[in-house]
């Protein structure tokens, strides 16, 4: 057996080094301030069991998919859940992918072509760079939220565009993964239609979140028609697992015929879409929603009580992340917290720059005041 390569150990050794080694841990049993299991759907009984009886119910006794969508695998509970998406979402079509990162790697690398411009938020997800990496269109990140800085951006390109027929895409998230926080998407929407450009949004985070019924930002500001393309995950306040991109019915067809990771993988089983079902079902059935925004309200006055503000990053969603620069300490201080019962996570560079490492605090409707209470003010002691 050959020994490992010497480049792939040199990495490793640097990230140990910088103290920024990843590695697999057993799941924590702490306190939850670390999952995206915003509305504790994951572990919702009623909705594990709806899930079986509907499948018992409509005599689907069935493992796995065996195979793409496109051969064995489009199993008829696809065309009933895309048909629930589109209606719950207002939407002309949705089209389901095995997870978000398959879905934006889908999107990018095959909507955009070769003579496009793609601009996007410097903070936007790895699966949109890696989508655009693998995109032939021209690529530039522009300041997070900056729209003056968009606007130059769109300006600057926009003659030669127009001299050849091609498109520009505007990309970014309604609510950042990393930061918590949102784009005046408003504002975005309306420089996008004056200037004739295709916005795209990551909707990861806000649905289960925001809207009356948890259908994301975009409908809880009513831009559903001003957005050329959304994605929805379902592996974070929805508790389950996969993805859909929301779109007109020509996009839809356009991602059948030339996006690969929808192409080429296999479909999913036919239980992870009786628990999306379910899972949409709770949405509309129970309200976690208000409790989840009490527990924001709270750790926001939380924060003022112990006066961490200035260490915060302002967001009005279910993630808040206080920035604690280095390694060393931030892992520290989480680690600290975990000792005495919370689970809060180290996002540390290069997931982010460098001197920008924060603890990413997810909260949840299942998490008490007064657990809220106890990790601030152990928070508090720590930095």
């Amino acid at each position: 057996m050959k020994n490992f390569p010497n480049k792939l150990q040199h990495k490793l050794d640097e990230r140990k080094t910088n103290n920024a080694l990843r590695v697999l841990k057993n799941q924590s049993y702490c306190i939850d301030f670390s999952s995206n299991d915003y509305l504790g759907f994951s572990k919702n009984e009623t909705i594990f069991d709806n899930a079986h009886n509907y499948l018992t119910g409509h005599k689907i006794k069935q493992n796995g998919a065996t195979g793409s969508r496109l051969l064995s695998g489009n199993h008829p509970l696809y065309s009933v859940i895309e048909s629930i998406l589109s209606d719950f979402h207002k939407s002309e079509s949705a089209l389901i992918f095995n997870s978000g990162y398959n879905a934006n790697v889908g999107f990018f690398s095959a909507v955009p072509q070769r003579g496009d411009v793609i601009f996007y938020d410097e903070y936007s997800h790895a699966s949109i760079r890696d989508g655009i990496s693998m995109s032939n269109a021209k690529a530039y990140k522009f300041t997070h939220n900056d729209l003056e800085a968009l606007d130059q951006l769109i300006l600057r390109h926009s003659k030669l565009v127009t001299e050849t027929q091609s498109s520009i895409y505007v990309v970014t998230e309604s609510v950042f993964s990393m930061d918590g926080d949102s784009p005046d998407l408003k504002k975005l929407s309306a420089l996008c239609k004056k200037l004739n450009t295709f916005l795209v949004i990551d909707e990861a985070h806000a649905i289960g979140v925001f809207g009356n019924q948890g259908e994301g930002l975009i409908q809880h500001l009513n831009l559903e028609q001003e957005v050329f393309a959304r994605l929805i995950t379902f592996g974070k306040a929805i508790g389950c697992h996969g993805a859909a991109i929301l779109g007109n019915e020509q996009l839809r067809q356009y991602l059948i015929n030339f996006s690969r990771s929808f192409i080429y993988t296999t479909a999913l089983p036919p239980h992870a879409l009786a628990t999306i079902h379910s899972a949409y079902e709770a949405l509309t059935a129970l309200d976690e929603k208000q409790k989840l925004h009490q527990n924001i309200l709270f750790f926001k006055n939380g924060i003022l009580k112990n006066k961490l503000q200035d260490m915060f990053i302002e967001s009005h969603s279910a993630i808040h992340c206080c920035i604690v620069s280095g390694n060393d300490k931030v892992k520290f201080i989480s680690e600290k917290l975990q000792e005495n019962g919370f689970d809060v996570k180290p996002i540390l560079s290069p997931t982010i720059p460098k001197g920008h490492e924060r603890l990413r605090f997810c909260l949840h409707s299942y998490n008490s005041e007064k657990e809220i209470a106890q990790v601030l003010e152990l928070l508090a002691t720590f930095v």
